[in-house]
């Protein structure tokens, strides 16, 4: 048996750095997390620029948030035909570098497992 604790931290939006939305709330409590996950839609317009953004809202707010282990999350990936997901995981892969990414559904469950091995994996290394 494995568990851990994760923390969701929903007011990331762009300008959060400044204090826009609920931003400077949400961020304090990011310092506290050894692995951040950034949980992007698959239906979103741009998963790496969303991905950018959020990093970008961190690197204003404290910089060291960016030496600690990130996973990228595309989630409703039940919307996506495997063409469709090839395409999507090369572009990301390509974009993304060295920075791990997988995708998962909620609704189909699809990725959920790999999820937790992934996020345990980073807990313990």
């Amino acid at each position: 048996f494995k568990s851990f604790v994760m923390a969701d931290i929903p007011g990331i939006i762009e300008g959060a750095a400044e204090g826009k939305g609920l931003g400077h709330y949400f961020l304090r409590h990011i310092e506290r997390n050894s692995i951040l996950l950034f949980l992007i839609p698959a239906d979103s317009i741009d998963v790496s620029q969303e991905y950018e953004i959020l990093l970008n809202e961190l690197r204003k707010y404290n910089p060291e948030l960016l030496d600690k282990n990130r996973l990228v999350a595309i989630s409703k990936a039940d919307m996506l035909d495997e063409e469709l997901m090839d395409e999507m995981r090369k572009e990301v892969q390509k974009d993304l570098g060295d920075i791990p990414f997988l995708f998962m559904s909620s609704v189909s469950q699809y990725g959920l497992q790999e999820l937790k091995d992934r996020l345990w994996s980073l807990l313990n290394d």
